[in-house]
């Protein structure tokens, strides 16, 4: 097994690509305590412990990385401008020279198109601090990469969903949806084609930036309700834009209110990945099947 690759934030989608790797990986996990570090070896990962919200020892991660595939999935402090977790990854793995570094981003870079398509050539225009940090990181992880000669895989992703991250609560809450005419294109990625697409990444001879996307157009208020179809539950009250803003949370309706429709033809031509879940309600129900089957 030559093949190696360090995973930095083995969260919800980091342990899925572990997992998909091992079989033919020897795959390490970054772990910041000594309880994530158990959880990740009872999943029988390799782990080195590193804590990135303080300065690490330069060179500490350079033995896991050196010549082995990155892949980079840890947010942002939400506290900090840029990304002083990332600066610090990197300086934690030089002076190795990893195959590739791949930086798990998102596509709030684009901010508010109205409604128009967004490619990878489109200027970014970030509306929220959470999208200038991860502009800022971008830059620091090409910037990084082109000095050292080394390969820069860079995803832009939209909201992740999958088994435990369906919006049940809020249905099971009761909580309002944008009507139909209100709400614009959505743009969602199931979390094991998000994880095709870092394998892709990973092994493939490509660099640059992809937008990782389902290509189902279908709003947030669509989503809801195909979810409470397939869940039993009620579907969510509609309510008006004007009326939206006592009613959604802030952070919520920001969210809803950035219409864009996001291309994956890169994604699809270039990193050679077809969704498995084009259709948000075959991963709806996909995932809903699959935490019947593992329920807790």
């Amino acid at each position: 097994m030559d093949a190696r690759c360090l995973i930095a934030g083995c969260g919800y989608t980091g342990l899925r690509l572990a997992r998909r790797l091992q079989p033919r990986w020897q795959v390490v996990a970054l772990a910041r305590s000594e309880h994530a570090a158990d959880r990740l070896a009872a999943q029988g990962l390799d782990v080195v412990r590193a804590e990135l919200d303080v300065e690490p020892r330069e060179g500490s991660l350079g033995a896991p990385a050196d010549d082995a595939a990155c892949a980079y999935l840890v947010p942002p402090d939400e506290r900090s401008e840029g990304d002083p977790r990332l600066e610090r990854f990197l300086r934690a793995v030089e002076p190795a020279r990893p195959a590739v570094l791949l930086y798990v981003s998102t596509t709030g870079v684009y901010g508010d198109a109205a409604g128009r398509r967004v490619t990878e050539d489109s200027p970014v225009a970030p509306a929220t601090d959470r999208a200038r940090r991860r502009v800022a990181a971008e830059g620091a992880a090409e910037r990084w990469c082109e000095r050292r000669g080394i390969r820069c895989v860079i995803l832009r992703v939209p909201g992740i969903y999958g088994p435990g991250r369906l919006p049940i609560d809020r249905l099971e809450r009761g909580e309002p949806a944008l009507r139909p005419e209100d709400a614009g294109p959505g743009n969602r990625i199931h979390v094991d084609d998000l994880v095709t697409a870092c394998a892709a990444g990973l092994e493939r001879p490509v660099s640059g930036i992809f937008n990782v996307t389902d290509g189902d157009p279908s709003s947030t208020t669509v989503f809801l309700q195909r979810t409470a179809e397939l869940a039993g539950l009620p579907p969510p009250p509609l309510v008006a834009l004007a009326e939206a803003r006592g009613r959604i949370a802030p952070g919520m309706l920001s969210f809803l209110v950035e219409s864009r429709l996001v291309d994956n033809r890169r994604m699809r031509e270039v990193l050679g990945v077809e969704p498995a879940y084009g259709r948000c309600t075959d991963g709806i129900a996909a995932s809903l099947a699959e935490m019947r089957a593992s329920p807790g």
